[in-house]
């Protein structure tokens, strides 16, 4: 009996002194591994009941408005006026062209001038034509004048082409020249005549009548100038 506890006793004292070892080495040990502690027991929490969230609608967008086109205002085409045609026709008396209003003339009449028929040298078969203005105004010599001889009813022919620019305005004591032609081309029966007397119608309504120089022999070819403000003009025709 005592062998076998002595027996016993050995091995319950190395396992004493084991388990001592493996405490020291466990508290002394850093990768060690915790000893394991007891477990609490485990909570069950009860889960809250969600409140289904309301399911939220989204608009669409609304379709985009696209803004129409600024069309820019047409301008009306700009209304654009014919110019009315000026009457550029004159008397035969003066040069404007129509841009400016043509003055208003003051006829030399019987009343304010003078006027004599005078041979010349040259050209043949030309007398001279003077009027001289004697009053106290200036006037106009208008055109060409009328010219008839004598008895005769029609006057004579007017030398277009001897037109001036401008009237010839006289003032007191000025005069202008008319070249009178008194014979056409020789040849044919022409109703030649010598005659007395020259009639010259400054106006239509007021005429003079001069002597005619001594031998002033005329026919049916006879012709007058317009009035000119110098004497070689007037007898260049």
């Amino acid at each position: 009996m005592r062998l076998s506890v002595r027996t016993l006793a050995l091995p319950a004292a190395a396992l004493a002194a084991a388990l001592s070892l493996t405490a020291c080495q466990s508290s002394s040990d850093p990768d060690a591994a915790p000893a394991p502690t007891s477990a609490s027991p485990r909570q069950t929490t009860a889960a809250t009941p969600t409140t289904p969230a309301t399911p939220t609608t989204t608009a669409p967008d609304p379709a985009p408005t696209t803004a129409p086109a600024t069309t820019p205002a047409t301008k009306p085409p700009k209304k654009t006026t014919a110019p009315t045609p000026t009457d550029n026709a004159d008397n035969g008396s003066n040069g404007s062209n129509g841009d400016d209003p043509a003055p208003a003339l003051t006829p030399c009449t019987a009343k304010n001038v003078k006027v004599v028929a005078s041979k010349v040298s040259r050209p043949i078969n030309h007398l001279a034509l003077t009027v001289t203005n004697v009053g106290d105004r200036p006037c106009d010599a208008v055109g060409a004048p009328l010219v008839g001889f004598d008895q005769s009813q029609a006057p004579i022919r007017i030398v277009e082409e001897s037109k001036p620019q401008a009237v010839v305005t006289l003032t007191p004591g000025e005069s202008a020249y008319a070249s009178l032609i008194l014979t056409g081309e020789p040849g044919g029966d022409t109703h030649g005549m010598t005659v007395r007397t020259v009639k010259v119608n400054l106006t239509t309504d007021s005429m003079v009548t001069v002597p005619a120089p001594t031998g002033t022999y005329v026919d049916d070819g006879a012709a007058v100038s317009y009035w000119q403000r110098e004497l070689a003009d007037a007898l260049q025709y």
